[in-house]
């Protein structure tokens, strides 16, 4: 999972900036992420796969 984002908006930037607030669409997106990735698990997210779902770090090869 991960939306491959660092510091950018994600999808967003064709949108007319007087109608919408860049941190609020990043904080949503970012929730969208983490609820994909609960959503394909059959147990409680480690820290680290939190991390991951959020582009916080990249998965380990296991």
């Amino acid at each position: 999972m991960g939306c491959g984002r660092k510091d950018d908006a994600v999808g967003h930037d064709y949108l007319d900036s007087r109608v919408h607030d860049r941190v609020a669409l990043d904080e949503i997106a970012l929730y969208a992420e983490v609820l994909s990735a609960v959503a394909v698990s059959e147990r409680e997210l480690t820290l680290d796969e939190l991390d991951n779902a959020l582009g916080l770090r990249t998965p380990v090869s296991r």
